[in-house]
């Protein structure tokens, strides 16, 4: 008996992380994207104290300051931008978020970050995330109705690594959203 509960026990050990990480993938709901995005950010700051969004997107110090969510549930393929419509389930929770926000937060901007893994050439991992940003947001715009006055994008290549690894890693294949509106003018 006392093997069988310990085989059962070690099974479900194995199984758990398995489970976990499934979940990551399938993507957060659209009550998930709106709560952290519409939390507090970390650091006020003063209307006359916002930025240009240029200035923005070269401040990491002042982008972790924004409220945001890394969104790795969106398979990007390896060296691809493309949002295979199999995806469009996890896009159409983001997009409902952005809805909900624009409704409660008159003037709600989002930045989208796209961002790579550490293979490739740093130039080609640079393009490849601001195709990734921009994918996004298309699909977005074009398939979900979301303004496009609401969303910007910028690509981060390799820089912003949540695996630290300079191997093929799909969680580092990613978008992240910060809301903005209370940082740039």
């Amino acid at each position: 008996m006392n093997r069988r509960f310990f085989l059962a026990s070690f099974a479900a050990a194995i199984a758990v992380p398995s489970f976990a990480a499934a979940q990551d993938r399938s993507g957060p709901s659209s009550g998930q994207i709106m709560r952290q995005l519409d939390a507090a950010p970390r650091r006020r700051v003063r209307p006359e104290d916002r930025v240009t969004i240029q200035e923005f997107r070269r401040r990491p110090e002042l982008r972790r300051q924004a409220p945001s969510i890394d969104i790795q549930a969106i398979n990007f393929e390896f060296g691809s931008a493309t949002i295979p419509r199999s995806e469009f389930r996890k896009v159409r929770e983001i997009a409902s978020a952005f809805e909900q926000l624009g409704r409660r937060r008159r003037g709600a901007r989002f930045l989208i970050e796209g961002h790579t893994d550490a293979v490739g050439s740093r130039e080609s991992n640079q393009i490849l995330s601001e195709r990734r940003a921009d994918s996004l947001r298309r699909v977005l715009v074009n398939e979900f109705g979301v303004s496009g006055r609401m969303l910007e994008t910028v690509g981060y290549g390799e820089d912003y690594l949540l695996i630290n690894t300079p191997y093929e890693d799909w969680r580092n294949r990613r978008v992240t959203i910060r809301r903005i509106d209370e940082f740039v003018r």
